[in-house]
């Protein structure tokens, strides 16, 4: 597993941790200009935790879907160049304003991620597509904004297993979800996101 750019292995104390450099926007633990990035509280975290390629390599323009409060698509600018940072609920929103005030490639848009027409006016061709949406229907909305994906590009993708259907098995979700994005996608790696996130499946793919 490689780390991009910006991305490091840091000391915070007893314990050693993912860092990116960059203003906390929380009770992150930090060391010096570093700050501690938590796979707890972030699936791109508990990808990397979990060895995954994402293919990230640091300096790489970003369309993050699902952006809440700013947690991860926070460290995400920290490595990235432009990232687009969609949130549909307005009171996480302004928390992501907040974090966006420090970081001047992080442009937020409250906007809805199933409707990737409302921001296509606005949103460049990225190298990377995020998402971390907790909605039915998790593959769709990565086919609706493939479109924003140059051809080499890479979607990292956290399905939720409740959000899609809280009454079937989690394995059984993901090889559905997982069908539905083969449409469009190949799909190069999975890995279950555990003990950092439970019923979540982290994926690595490319459009076809």
């Amino acid at each position: 597993m490689t780390l991009p750019a910006g991305v490091e292995r840091r000391s915070f104390g007893s314990q050693t941790a993912l860092a990116t450099r960059g203003e906390p926007v929380s009770d992150e633990a930090t060391d010096g200009e570093w700050r501690q990035w938590d796979p707890h509280r972030s699936k791109l975290a508990a990808m990397f935790e979990a060895g995954m390629e994402t293919g990230l390599v640091g300096g790489e323009s970003v369309l993050y879907l699902g952006a809440a409060a700013g947690t991860t698509v926070s460290h995400v600018a920290d490595f990235a160049g432009p990232t687009y940072a969609v949130e549909f609920a307005a009171r996480p929103m302004r928390d992501l304003l907040d974090v966006a005030e420090s970081r001047s490639n992080l442009f937020p848009l409250l906007k809805d991620a199933r409707k990737p027409g409302t921001y296509a006016h606005v949103v460049e061709p990225v190298d990377v597509l995020v998402q971390d949406v907790a909605t039915r229907g998790q593959a769709r909305v990565a086919r609706a904004n493939r479109q924003f994906l140059c051809a080499e590009g890479r979607l990292l993708l956290a399905i939720k297993a409740r959000s899609e259907d809280v009454t079937r098995a989690p394995d059984d979700v993901f090889a559905d979800v997982l069908a539905d994005l083969r449409e469009e996608y190949e799909v190069l790696e999975t890995e279950r996101l555990e003990p950092f996130h439970d019923d979540h499946l982290g994926v690595v793919a490319t459009p076809r």
